[in-house]
């Protein structure tokens, strides 16, 4: 299967397309599920309520946000494949964070969480019919293909799991959450 193309997806998910060379974005999005579940399984409990400067959101709260995206950019190019083009809204990242409360859960279940929306996923693209993956809708008011969508979730978390490698490899944690 071809990256998608430039005209596929708004500029402002270059930042997240530009992160996955790859050409074969299945077996991208299976190792990658892999890779989170081998890196979030290496920190501790104790660290999951820790916000580290600059970042403001806690490690729990950036898999909470993972899990998050994952599920609505999921659901994006669910409808999109299945022909539904009726335009789809954006979302606020910040209120959902916010209103979900990801400090008051275990790690563990978050890490779960995100696993079985992922392992999700890669059925979903696994089995989509071939001219699926070029079908455009529209979300957030720009248009954007099923591939697009596959390299945009890929891409997104590829750039959160290495600002959590970051934070957790050399920065000192402080301001614990509740």
């Amino acid at each position: 299967m071809a990256r998608p193309s430039a005209t596929e997806y708004s500029p402002s998910h270059d930042q997240y397309i530009n992160l996955i060379p790859e050409s074969e974005i299945v077996p991208v999005l299976e190792s990658q599920r892999r890779e989170v579940a081998d890196f979030l399984q290496k920190v501790p409990e104790t660290v999951g309520n820790v916000r580290h400067p600059p970042y403001t959101w806690s490690v729990k709260e950036v898999v909470g946000h993972l899990t998050d995206a994952e599920r609505i950019l999921g659901y994006r190019a669910l409808r999109f494949a299945r022909n539904d083009l009726k335009p789809l809204q954006g979302f606020d990242q910040d209120p959902y964070v916010l209103t979900a409360q990801f400090n008051r859960l275990p790690l563990r279940d978050l890490a779960a969480e995100f696993d079985a929306i992922r392992r999700s996923n890669v059925y979903l693209f696994k089995g989509m019919a071939e001219d699926a993956w070029n079908r455009v809708g529209v979300a957030s008011d720009n248009p954007i293909s099923v591939r697009a969508l596959a390299y945009v979730i890929a891409g997104h978390v590829r750039h959160h799991l290495a600002i959590l490698r970051k934070r957790l490899a050399g920065d000192k944690p402080v301001h614990p959450t509740v």
